[in-house]
C-alpha cells in the first residue's frame, strides 16, 4: 500500500483541549450531510480536531493513518472511563446525554486488566457461533434464514405486490430475532426485549424506562442462565468465565443485544439500497447470485460504515497525533467514517483501483479491540440479504436515493425508513437447511417460537400494524 504524504502544518503543540472552543459536530448539518462536516474539520484542523459533543469537548480522529495508530495501540489510547481527566476533576455534566451508554460497563467500553479477562471469554463464547462447521453456527443460520422468511411472508400479507417499509419490517426486526436466539430466550419472551432495545437506540423520550426494563429483563435471564445454562451465548461465556457474576453477565447481553441490532440492522439496509439502486442488467444482483454478498457488504461499509464513531479511548500520555499534541486523560474517537473518507485511504479504494482491498475498511474496528463479533454479525447481515433477493421477484426504492431519510447519532449512522415497491416471487425457494443439519436440529421450538405464539407477541403485533394493505 503506497500512501502520498501532505505536508502538514506545525503541531499546535501546548494548547489545550479545552482552550480550543470546539466546534459542536452533532448539528443539523452533521445529521443531513456529516461527510461535508467531517471535510470542513479535516480543512481546518488536519486529520484530529476538536469538537464539543454536546457540550463536552473531545479529539475526532478524522485521518485513516491515524485512526489506525490509535486502534492498534491499546496501552498508548487506552478504554476505560477511569482514564478520563475531566470526568475524574468533575467536568463532565452528570446529565450529559452520552453518559448512559458509555456507563455500562461492558467489554466494548472497559480498558486494562478487566477488559482482557471479558475479551478472552467472548472469544470462546462466540467461536462455535462463528466458525461455519459447528453446529451452533448451522443452527444459527438457518434460524435467521428462517426469521427472514416470517418477516417477509407477513410484509407480504399487504399483498404479492405493493409498498413497505423493508427498515421497519425486515431490516431492524431480524437482527434483533437472531440475537434473541443467541441470548437463548424462551419462546417469544425475548420480543417484549427487542421492542424495548429499538427504543434505547432511538433515544426518543421514553427510552430511559426501557433501558430500566431492559436490563431488569437481562438480568432475569443472566441469572436463568446461571441455574439451567443452555447451548447459547450467555451459557457458554459463563462456562468460558464461571467468576462473572449476574450483574456483568447482564451488561454484557446488552452489548451484544445493542451492537447486533443496530450494526446488522443498517448493514442490511445499506446493502440492498446498493444492490437496487446501482443494479444493471446482469450487475450487481448477478454478483450477489454468484456468492459475493461479504464482498458487497465489504464495499457499502467503506462507504457508509454504519458504526461512524467508536466509544472514546484517551491518551495515556501528552502525544502528538496530527498536528495537535494530545494531553494525558484527554478523550480521544475514532471516527471510521472521516477516516474512510480520507482521500490518503479513498483514493486508493475509487473504482477499479486494485491497491486496496475492500477489507482494509475499519467498520468493526482495528488491532486488539477489533470487535469480537464481526463474523458473527456479518453471517447474519449476509443471510438476511440473501432472502431478500431470494423472495422478492422484483424490488426498487420508493424514493431517489439522494432522498432516502437517515438518522444519525454519536455513534451509528442509518436510515430512518426504507420506502420500496415490491413484487415477490409467486414460487419462493425452500427455506435453507444446511446438509449436515436434519430440519428438526435446524429449528427447534425454542429457537424458531410457534407462530400462534410469535403473533401474540408485542414485537409481532407492532410488525402486524405496519402493513399496507393492497400497497
Amino acid at each position: 500500500m503506497e500512501f502520498h504524504l501532505v505536508e502538514e502544518e506545525p503541531a499546535r503543540d501546548g494548547a489545550r483541549l479545552e482552550a480550543l472552543a470546539p466546534e459542536p459536530l452533532l448539528t443539523r448539518d452533521y445529521e443531513t450531510r456529516p461527510a461535508l462536516v467531517y471535510e470542513r474539520l479535516r480543512e481546518r484542523h488536519g486529520p484530529v480536531a476538536p469538537v464539543d459533543l454536546l457540550g463536552v469537548p473531545a479529539w475526532l480522529v478524522l485521518g485513516y493513518r491515524e485512526s489506525l495508530q490509535v486502534l492498534h495501540d491499546d496501552a498508548g489510547w487506552p478504554k476505560g472511563l477511569e482514564n478520563w481527566r475531566a470526568r475524574s476533576e468533575g467536568r463532565v455534566p452528570a446529565d450529559w446525554p452520552l453518559a448512559p451508554s458509555l456507563e455500562v460497563n461492558h467489554v466494548l467500553i472497559q480498558g486494562g486488566s478487566g477488559h482482557r479477562r471479558l475479551r478472552s471469554a467472548w472469544d470462546g463464547a462466540l467461536r462455535p457461533f462463528q466458525d461455519p462447521r459447528q453446529p451452533q453456527a448451522k443452527r444459527l443460520k438457518a434460524a435467521v434464514t428462517t426469521y427472514a422468511d416470517e418477516l417477509i411472508t407477513l410484509l407480504g400479507q399487504g399483498g404479492g405486490t405493493g409498498m413497505a417499509d423493508l427498515s421497519a419490517q425486515f431490516s431492524r426486526p431480524l437482527p434483533l430475532m437472531a440475537a434473541s436466539h443467541l441470548l437463548g430466550f424462551p419462546g417469544s419472551q425475548g420480543d417484549d426485549a427487542l421492542m424495548d432495545m429499538w427504543r434505547v437506540l432511538d433515544a426518543g423520550p421514553d427510552a430511559e424506562p426501557a433501558l430500566a426494563r431492559l436490563l431488569r429483563t437481562l438480568t432475569e435471564l443472566a441469572a436463568a442462565k446461571r441455574e439451567q445454562p443452555g447451548d447459547d451465548f450467555p451459557s457458554l461465556l459463563l462456562a468460558a468465565d464461571p467468576d462473572l457474576s449476574v450483574d456483568e453477565l447482564a451488561r454484557e447481553l446488552f452489548m451484544l443485544l445493542g451492537m447486533t441490532s443496530d450494526h446488522v440492522g443498517i448493514l442490511i439496509s445499506n446493502t440492498v439500497v446498493e444492490v437496487i439502486s446501482g443494479e444493471r442488467e446482469g450487475g450487481v444482483r448477478a454478483v450477489l447470485s454468484a456468492g459475493m454478498v461479504r464482498e458487497t457488504m465489504n464495499r457499502v461499509v467503506m462507504r457508509k460504515p454504519p458504526l461512524v464513531n467508536f466509544v472514546p479511548r484517551f491518551a495515556a500520555a501528552d502525544t502528538r497525533l496530527g498536528n495537535y499534541t494530545i494531553h494525558a486523560g484527554d478523550p480521544v474517537w475514532v471516527s471510521s467514517a472521516a477516516a474512510h473518507a480520507d482521500p490518503v485511504f479513498a483514493g486508493q479504494t475509487a473504482p477499479g483501483s486494485s491497491t486496496i482491498s475492500s477489507r482494509a475498511h475499519l467498520s468493526w474496528g482495528a488491532g486488539p479491540r477489533q470487535c469480537p463479533a464481526r463474523e458473527l454479525a456479518s453471517t447474519i447481515a449476509a443471510a438476511g440479504v440473501n432472502r431478500v433477493f431470494e423472495r422478492f421477484a422484483h424490488l426498487e426504492l420508493a424514493l431517489p436515493v439522494d432522498q432516502l431519510p437517515w438518522r444519525s447519532s454519536p455513534f451509528m449512522r442509518g436510515l430512518r425508513s426504507l420506502p420500496v415497491r415490491y413484487e415477490l416471487a409467486e414460487h419462493a425457494p425452500s427455506r435453507y437447511v444446511p446438509a449436515a443439519v436434519t430440519p428438526e436440529a435446524a429449528a427447534p421450538e425454542a429457537d424458531v417460537p410457534d407462530q400462534a405464539i410469535r403473533r401474540r407477541s408485542s414485537l409481532w403485533r407492532y410488525l402486524t400494524g405496519l402493513i399496507r394493505p393492497g400497497g
